[in-house]
């Protein structure tokens, strides 16, 4: 039958994966919906940002509830929502539906993937960590993936995809309740610091990893959104989005893969900011019609930005942040890093006033001045300021 708690982690492992996919495969099905419903450019923009804003509140409330509750009565229900949310928008495809269905689905993952990122994280450590942000990186890259090729070349393109998205969620729910248990941590259990220590506290967890969270997902989407409906007007159709989001995480699951390999440091964390700099500058480069081989390059670089930041950010906050506050800090990390979800609609507002590669080089600016911080911070921490405990 196996070892039962390897059964457990691996049930959670699957519940990030099939809410990743659930969160991120919408991204394919854009040009479908812009076709079938006519549905202009910024409403699709406003239906892919909005999960955002369902997702900051799950985000904020499933972290510190898990910390108190415990992980299986947050993770579960989180990625139930989430499939619920898929299902509305299986049924409704006009504006109001999306965005409904959207906010749903951004509610649902915002409980699932904190918390459940800290359940990975209680279970196996700094691997499970890691592992989780494989493996939820796994999950956008798929999602997409699979919803392009359903979308461009079987029956139903609209139904397909998220029958599928709704089927997954409810059988990794159902594995994870079998299988996977969660300790429920008692009241004095929040409180209590931890004595393996002393560096860790809340505020040196939240000072290393913050910084990096902005480039996460602001990376990912102009890269596999922004860049993809530059395209548009010469390469149509759904599988584009599926290829660019491909691109993106796939460079960003390498690269994350590499760096447990080969056991980089936080310095990774400088060239992950650095790289998101030089990605926007490339976009910026492009302007509104970018060539294809700029966009390739551009999804690549950004990829590795996203993956850089999401792995440092979650390995700062494991290694500094107290285990009783983890899901907390994981979800307020989250926050940060799916605040990018809003910027390729913040990318088209501003393109009629200051044209489409001004806020692209404002981007790279203040990521390079991350990358620059973290750096400086690294080699030289200021008097009263922690150094890093994975310098190496």
């Amino acid at each position: 039958m196996g070892d039962p708690s390897r059964r457990g982690y691996l049930s959670v492992l699957a519940v990030l994966l099939s809410t990743g996919w659930a969160a991120n495969h919408f991204a394919s099905l854009i040009p479908v919906l812009r076709v079938e419903e006519n549905l202009s450019h910024a409403v699709l923009d406003g239906v892919f940002g909005i999960y955002a804003l369902g997702l900051l509140p799950g985000l904020l409330a499933g972290g510190t509830l898990s910390d108190r509750t415990g992980r299986a009565a947050v993770v579960l229900p989180g990625a139930l929502v989430a499939s619920i949310g898929t299902l509305v928008l299986l049924v409704w495809h006009d504006a109001a539906g999306l965005l409904v269905g959207r906010l749903v689905v951004g509610i649902g993952a915002g409980l699932t993937i904190g918390a459940g990122t800290a359940w990975a994280a209680d279970l196996r450590g700094k691997s499970g960590t890691v592992t989780a942000g494989v493996v939820l990186t796994s999950g956008f890259a798929l999602g997409p993936v699979f919803s392009g090729i359903a979308a461009q070349f079987l029956a139903f393109p609209l139904a397909t995809p998220f029958v599928v998205s709704a089927v997954l969620s409810v059988i990794s729910v159902g594995a994870a309740a079998r299988w996977s248990t969660s300790p429920t941590p008692t009241a004095g259990d929040a409180v209590v610091p931890d004595p393996t220590d002393a560096r860790r506290s809340v505020g040196s967890a939240l000072s290393w990893a913050l910084p990096l969270a902005p480039w996460v997902f602001a990376s990912a989407t102009v890269a596999f959104v922004t860049m993809t409906a530059r395209l548009g007007d010469r390469f149509s159709g759904p599988l584009l989005p599926g290829v660019g989001a491909a691109l993106t995480l796939g460079a960003g699951i390498a690269v994350q893969f590499a760096a447990r390999r080969r056991n980089w440091g936080p310095q990774a964390g400088v060239v992950g900011a650095a790289a998101a700099a030089l990605g926007y500058c490339l976009a910026a480069i492009g302007g509104a019609h970018p060539r294809l081989e700029l966009f390739v390059v551009c999804t690549l670089v950004l990829g590795v930005a996203y993956g850089l930041c999401l792995r440092e950010g979650l390995l700062d906050l494991e290694s500094l942040a107290p285990a009783a506050r983890r899901g907390t800090l994981t979800g307020i990390f989250y926050v940060g890093t799916y605040l990018g979800f809003g910027l390729p609609l913040l990318l088209v507002v501003l393109e009629p006033i200051v044209g489409p590669s001004v806020p692209l080089l404002a981007l790279a600016v203040v990521a390079g001045g991350a990358a620059a911080t973290r750096m400086v911070r690294l080699r030289r921490h200021p008097p009263g300021d922690i150094a890093h405990p994975r310098l190496v």
